[in-house]
């Protein structure tokens, strides 16, 4: 069994910035800031390390009280940020998953830095809520390989929880796709096969000096991820 894991922006859409535009609003109208810090990073990070590096920035202490209130405001402010903002799902990857979907040896989960709500509501807006089962979120994490252990986890305990281990089955083996450096490392991070391909804020160049598995320019040619995934099922590997 191999278990896809895949990023959500920058990987599977491109919202058009509705996240930062939630994130933006919530920070300047629940908690009153008149302009965000214009250098915090948001490709590859968690929502919660970067809803905590703008606090403090603003003299925010980023207690639990204050978090949970960010996560109100931005999990309420994000439905209609994705109805304004012009986002889009990226090229390659709609056929991907219907080709994935339909492997009975693959296994799909998410690996990102959103909210488990966040992502959610993104991937339910986009049409791909019933194609995750599991995942690894950014509710309770800042560094991205805390959310990809989480994420390893979810889906040893999803194929144990489907008949897996009582199969013979042993632990999935698991790929890690999207868009950043963070994802290369996070994905080393517990022995994944690392893919990234150059559809989010970073360069083919940039990916490639993170020396990842698999590069790809998109994932309109995805045949290297096929092949990868069939050489796992022909070798009866777990």
């Amino acid at each position: 069994m191999y278990t896809v894991l895949f990023d959500i922006d920058g990987t599977l859409v491109n919202t058009g910035g509705a996240g930062k535009d939630a994130f933006r609003r919530t920070f300047q109208e629940d908690f009153r800031f008149t302009q965000l810090p214009d250098n915090v990073t948001f490709a590859g990070r968690s929502d919660r390390a970067i809803a905590e590096e703008i606090m403090l920035a603003c003299n925010v202490e980023p207690t639990e009280t204050n978090w949970n209130h960010f996560y109100s405001g931005y999990t309420k402010r994000l439905p209609h940020s994705l109805m304004t903002c012009q986002g889009t799902i990226l090229p390659g990857v709609s056929t991907l998953l219907e080709t994935l979907e339909k492997l009975d040896y693959v296994q799909l989960g998410i690996l990102t830095g959103n909210v488990q709500q966040g992502a959610r509501e993104k991937l339910r807006y986009y049409g791909m809520a019933d194609l995750f089962e599991f995942g690894g979120f950014g509710d309770m994490r800042t560094d991205r390989n805390d959310i990809a252990a989480d994420a390893q986890q979810a889906a040893i305990d999803f194929h144990k929880n489907h008949g897996g281990h009582q199969n013979g089955q042993g632990s999935p083996k698991i790929m890690v796709i999207g868009d950043t450096p963070n994802d290369v490392r996070c994905a080393r991070s517990i022995n994944a096969f690392a893919v990234a391909v150059a559809t989010g804020g970073n360069t083919f160049q940039e990916l490639a000096a993170t020396q990842p598995d698999l590069l790809l320019q998109d994932l309109t040619e995805p045949t290297a991820i096929y092949k990868e995934l069939h050489s796992c099922s022909s070798n009866g590997a777990t």
